[in-house]
């Protein structure tokens, strides 16, 4: 399995051999958010920008957007989330996913956490 990157911003980012960046909320904010109601995910195709929002989540708690960590294109979205947003709560980072994407470079994923780091991060919230 290929190493997953972590945001401050509490999203997950999964290199796979093809190439693409699987990306989703984690276990911490799914927590946090309770119990998700509705997801809203960019097209397919879709050219997104660092920083921008990309995707919303709406819980029965709130609703957040989901910034786009890094620039690419997005290749994939998970059209599950439309009918089962229930998803992220289950399984936030394997059938929760929310999209893929290529990157405009692959290299800015080292830039966030590994999975001890994100532990670290998060022990303090």
């Amino acid at each position: 399995m290929s190493e997953t990157r972590y945001t401050e911003d509490h999203e997950w980012l999964r290199l796979d051999e093809a190439g693409e960046v699987a990306l989703g909320i984690t276990d911490y904010a799914q927590q946090q958010l309770g119990d998700i109601v509705f997801v809203e995910l960019p097209e397919a195709g879709a050219t997104i920008s660092e920083g921008g929002e990309v995707a919303v989540v709406e819980s029965v708690k709130a609703a957040g957007e989901v910034k786009a960590p890094l620039s690419g294109e997005v290749t994939a979205v998970n059209e599950r989330l439309v009918d089962e947003p229930e998803l992220v709560n289950h399984d936030p980072q394997g059938e929760g996913w929310f999209f893929k994407m290529t990157l405009e470079d692959e290299a800015a994923l080292g830039e966030y956490m590994d999975e001890d780091a994100y532990q670290e991060f998060i022990k303090d919230l």
